[in-house]
């Protein structure tokens, strides 16, 4: 019994550091940190900013999972708040950024007359998928 608990253990946590891995890998090359550094020009600080990212998500994984309570949380969370949407909204605009590859993609699969349905099924898609997660976490 213990042997399967071990190694589902192992499954999990090498499964979540690839996972993790992904995203971090994705968040600099979409130029986010790069982005940043340029912007601030502090570019010679960008292994810190790297590093700070991965710290960022990994603590955030351990105090979501673990449910470990911040004393003093009450004046952290507006700047966590701000702070977190600067971020996101910096993620957004480099995603935004790479959407130019889009039209290259539609004409090398020649997806001529369907494009309004495309784009109307992701995002009534995104909506429906939104309304079910967050009627299931707080709609009980």
């Amino acid at each position: 019994m213990w042997v399967r608990q071990m190694l589902l253990a192992v499954i999990g946590i090498s499964s979540g550091m690839i996972v993790a891995g992904g995203l971090f890998s994705f968040i600099t090359g979409l130029g986010v940190i790069s982005d940043f550094a340029d912007r601030t020009h502090t570019g010679e600080h960008v292994l810190l900013y790297e590093d700070a990212v991965s710290v960022g998500g990994i603590l955030g994984n351990i105090f979501f999972l673990f449910q470990v309570s911040v004393p003093g949380a009450g004046w952290f969370l507006p700047v966590f708040g701000l702070l977190a949407g600067i971020f996101t909204g910096c993620w957004a605009m480099a995603l935004a950024e790479m959407l130019e590859v889009f039209p290259i993609f539609v004409r090398r699969i020649k997806l001529l007359r369907c494009i309004p349905w495309a784009i109307l099924g992701t995002a009534i898609g995104k909506g429906v998928g939104s309304l079910i997660f967050f009627y299931q976490r707080w709609g009980r």
